[in-house]
């Protein structure tokens, strides 16, 4: 048989770790082709020389029956490989037309980009204006842009990376749509995603690697969501489920909220209220971009209220900085993990003591006693299976997944009266997401209130007994799931729906 992309036995080593190890794999034309494992399994690795970023130590791979051995991206695009990426790679200030051609190898300088972008948006379904600020789009419309700026180049594989996680119920409907005519024009489609329901709704074929190792090929439709989980982290999932669902009296509450944001394409917050409880979870849906940044430094304390706004444990902290929210045993964990939730050139062990330098001997009069301190780290990485070499290895040097679940694991040891966390498994795998979700349901068992601002619809409602949505910086009220449900939620999440 013609494959489109032949991988034979490719191999990438850092030192004594063996990124990838002796993977093959095949992609046949005009086929949806999904890449699963868990975080540090080497999908990024492999899809990085595929593209030309990195090069394999041995190993060798064909394209269209030829040998394929690209030195940079520049040669993988020449050869018809496109990629859009998981973060956009967009300028918010430029239009749709600007950012395109600022995307592309060569540019005609008489050539009209906006006839060609109007081509592509009305043959694949990608609704879009050229003339358009990119700053003033949705989130699905900014992913609409990378995928016209890949097709202008005439890709015969597209691969792409998490395309759904920030998408809309429709929104990834859509895509779906597209994807599926893009396949049948002979474009193959190299699909990496955490969300497996989805790759059994789209994907004929999948690969699945370990450790570095190709463990599995199947077809997805053939294996259940769980089958599939279980194959990427070689052991059997954890079943969801709260054994002590007791709430308590109300412990935090925000009241009629409002702010306007200080960035020209930021969100105003219009009269938020919610109260907790202790022991609940609560979850804020929404998609990216509709005020969650706004509202979450608000409540971490980056950028303070007026006093009577928000309340925690009978106490107005409102005027309080995060420091002291945090002696309260309120605790956070942010969306952007590089540079917000943790310093990028700085180790674990000091990460960990960045989020509380006073508490639980980790100082003493001033001195660091950094036996303790590693003792936190290594606990977390322990409980929460953060791979990583040492508690002394720099935050930046671990994968995004990882990364999180230190972040993640780093608050939920220390069992908060309140956590409020963005985004829990952003780019974390099923086994590794459903350790999380197991520690947050085990902390709210205790006790303690948490509040789930996510933009993984599923995530969302696996968890969450009292749900709310944010669009446009209004907050819903709670939606009844019982007598609405999902549809509902669908709804105001697209802001069909006043609240």
């Amino acid at each position: 048989m013609n494959y489109q992309l032949e991988i034979n036995n490719i191999t990438k080593s850092y030192g004594d770790l063996k990124a990838n190890d002796d993977v093959s794999l095949n992609i046949k034309p005009s086929s949806i082709h999904a890449l699963l494992g868990e975080n540090g399994a080497g999908k990024s690795t492999l899809v990085k020389i595929i593209y030309g970023s990195l090069m394999p130590d041995r190993g060798e791979m064909k394209w269209l029956g030829k040998s394929y051995s690209p030195k940079n991206p520049f040669e993988a695009r020449e050869q018809g490989i496109a990629m859009v990426f998981q973060h956009f790679s967009l300028f918010e200030s430029l239009t749709v037309e600007e950012n395109i051609i600022l995307g592309l190898d060569t540019v005609g300088l008489n050539e009209n980009f906006s006839e060609e972008i109007l081509k592509y948006s009305k043959q694949y379904g990608l609704d879009i204006n050229p003339q358009q600020v990119v700053g003033d789009l949705s989130v699905g419309a900014r992913q609409r842009v990378e995928i016209i700026r890949c097709l202008i180049q005439n890709p015969k594989l597209l691969i792409m990376d998490e395309p759904t996680s920030v998408l809309t119920p429709q929104e990834v409907a859509d895509l779906f749509i597209t994807l599926k005519k893009l396949a049948k024009d002979g474009c193959a489609i190299l699909y990496i995603s955490h969300k497996l329901e989805e790759v059994r709704e789209i994907c004929s074929e999948a690969t699945i690697l370990r450790g570095g190792r190709l463990v599995q090929s199947c077809i997805p439709q053939d294996h259940s969501q769980i089958e599939l989980a279980e194959m990427m982290i070689g052991k059997k999932l954890t079943e969801l489920a709260r054994s002590n669902i007791s709430v308590g009296s109300d412990i935090f509450s925000i009241k009629n909220l409002s702010r306007k944001s200080d960035d020209m394409f930021g969100v105003h917050l219009h009269n938020i209220s919610l109260t907790m409880k202790q022991g609940s979870i609560v979850g804020i849906a929404g998609v990216a971009g509709n005020g969650q940044d706004e509202l979450m430094e608000l409540l971490i304390g980056e950028k303070s209220s007026s006093s009577d706004v928000l309340s925690f444990d009978g106490e107005d902290i409102g005027l309080m900085n995060s420091h002291e929210r945090r002696q309260l045993s309120m605790f956070f964990v942010p969306e952007e993990r590089l540079g917000h939730g943790a310093v990028p050139d700085m180790t674990l062990d000091e990460n960990m003591l960045l989020s509380r330098p006073e508490s639980e001997g980790m100082t003493s009069n001033g001195v660091i006693d950094w036996k303790t301190v590693t003792s936190f780290s290594e606990q977390v990485i322990s409980d929460f299976d953060v791979q990583t070499p040492s508690s002394r290895m720099l935050a930046k040097s671990l994968s995004g997944g990882n990364l999180q679940k230190f972040m993640v694991g780093r608050e939920l040891i220390r069992k908060p009266k309140l956590i409020i966390v963005a985004q829990p498994t952003w780019g974390v795998d099923a086994g590794s997401a459903n350790n999380i979700h197991q520690a947050l349901i085990a902390l709210a068992d205790q006790g303690s209130a948490i509040l789930i601002i996510s933009q993984d619809l599923d995530e969302i409602l696996s968890l969450c007994e009292q749900i709310h949505v944010l669009s446009e910086g209004r907050l819903s009220d709670a939606v009844n799931m019982k007598s609405d449900g999902l549809e509902k939620i669908s709804q105001l999440m697209v802001g069909g729906e006043k609240q």
